[in-house]
């Protein structure tokens, strides 16, 4: 049998020097970003019902060993079950970060795995930021290898399968393992990544936190915490017989994995949500933001006959009249033109589905897939198109939205969003400071003193 060519030999390097490898001055502060956006999604995730479960879940183990904290809570248990928490809390809804070309959220479970595994080594703040860089890099780039969206359409979870890698190479760095172990530390990723896309169906937002959150800083963590304590597995999960890409990938891209590392990072290319909703509705309600800020009352609710929304074809079915108030399309659009506003509360007030108001103007929408618009995926654009009784048409057309790489939000717009949702569970003063000491956490030389700061007393 004809050998391919691998990247494990790149990868498992690159692993293995990630904490002593400095990274760029932008590229820190972009995941600096990234950490606060994550921490808060966690700390906010912690009081909804997909969090309320997790802890659930947490409790009935017991706690042995109290290894790890539950952000936004004071509870404390084992790295692992930590790790899965803290995953399904930063996925609880729709407020956690996105990277389009791979078709992933990386954030909620590549963060959750470097605090639990930060927590339990006590790392400094520096090495954890490290970590996370590295975590996004083999995330993103695992599921580029598989072409994240015929891997979907094929019916596997790209958000499973990504994470999954990256928490564990996130992970595996920050418990010192060497080149070999992490040869070692794939493969034990590998034999647990899974996942099928039917997480569409899930109308509680339980399982798709712990698809996309929690199972895969569970998996990292579990890969991490064997392999530092002595197990030994198939040295190159992604070459050889019945490898890796041989079971999942379709002409798979194998070098995907290992090139540029070093010099293209992919958490450059990870989007923060300006809107604490799903992806596929950010253009469109960055449309409808700039359409109210630009014609005021000339598109009052009561005015309005016509709503055209055009979306990518391969967003449609994700956003359409979905039964979650968060990503249901119509159901935002018609809220934020009512209310002149969207935020964390009314994006997740359920009540609000059934407000008469909200309901007449969803009648008023249609909701279109766009050639135009998927021809330039995996950028999400919109178009909104308002038709008011007087005949009058507006139209705003958003090609990056707010919190992508070519429209990023600064300081300021992220620590407004991260003190809203901090604030509620932890306090305002509390949220403040966390802000604060993110933005300067390469100085923090204590995972654990961070922790006692993003938990309650």
């Amino acid at each position: 049998m004809e050998l391919k060519p691998s990247p494990m030999p790149i990868v498992s390097e690159y692993i293995a020097n990630a904490l002593s490898d400095d990274l760029p001055d932008h590229v820190l502060e972009k995941t600096k970003f990234h950490f606060l956006d994550t921490i808060a999604s966690m700390i906010s995730g912690s009081t909804m019902l997909a969090g309320e479960k997790a802890i659930q879940f947490v409790n009935a183990q017991g706690v042995s060993a109290p290894q790890a904290s539950l952000l936004g809570t004071g509870l404390k248990t084992t790295a692992i079950n930590a790790a899965l928490a803290n995953g399904m809390f930063g996925h609880a809804d729709e407020t956690d970060d996105s990277h389009a070309e791979s078709l992933t959220h990386p954030g909620c479970g590549i963060v959750a795995a470097v605090m639990a595994s930060g927590e339990l080594q006590n790392s400094s703040g520096l090495h954890m930021l490290k970590a996370m860089a590295l975590g996004y890099d083999i995330c993103c780039r695992l599921t580029k290898s598989l072409h994240p969206y015929q891997f979907r359409a094929n019916g596997h979870s790209s958000h499973t399968f990504g994470p999954n890698f990256g928490a564990a190479a996130a992970a595996g760095a920050l418990l010192g393992v060497n080149a070999i172990q992490a040869r070692y530390l794939l493969s034990y990723a590998a034999q647990q990544a899974s996942g099928v896309s039917c997480w569409m169906r899930d109308k509680d937002h339980i399982e798709k936190a712990f698809d996309f959150g929690g199972m895969a800083a569970r998996n990292g963590v579990t890969a991490a915490v064997m392999v530092a304590n002595g197990f030994t597995g198939v040295d190159d999960v992604f070459s050889g017989e019945r490898n890796f890409y041989d079971a999942y990938g379709i002409d798979p891209m194998r070098q995907e994995l290992g090139v540029a590392l070093g010099e293209r990072y992919e958490i450059l290319q990870t989007s923060i949500k300006r809107w604490t909703v799903g992806s596929p509705i950010q253009a469109p309600l960055d449309c409808v933001d700039e359409l109210i800020h630009t014609h005021g009352k000339k598109i009052e609710s009561s005015n309005i006959t016509d709503i055209l929304v055009k979306i990518p074809h391969e967003s449609f079915t994700i956003v359409n009249n979905r039964e979650m108030p968060e990503i249901c399309l119509q159901h935002l659009v018609a809220l934020m033109l009512i209310e002149g506003k969207m935020d964390f509360h009314l994006a997740h007030d359920r009540s609000r589905m059934t407000d008469s108001r909200v309901l007449n103007l969803r009648q008023c929408i249609r909701l279109e897939g766009s050639d135009q618009l998927s021809k330039n995926m995996p950028t999400r654009q919109g178009i909104v198109e308002i038709t008011l009784q007087s005949g009058e048409r507006f139209e705003f057309y958003t090609r990056d939205v707010k919190g992508t790489p070519n429209n990023p939000m600064n300081r300021n717009e992220l620590d407004r969003k991260c003190t809203n949702l901090m604030s509620p569970i932890l306090g305002a003063s509390q949220a403040e400071l966390i802000c604060k000491s993110i933005w300067q956490l390469e100085t923090c030389h204590s995972a654990r003193d961070l922790a006692l700061l993003l938990t309650k007393p």
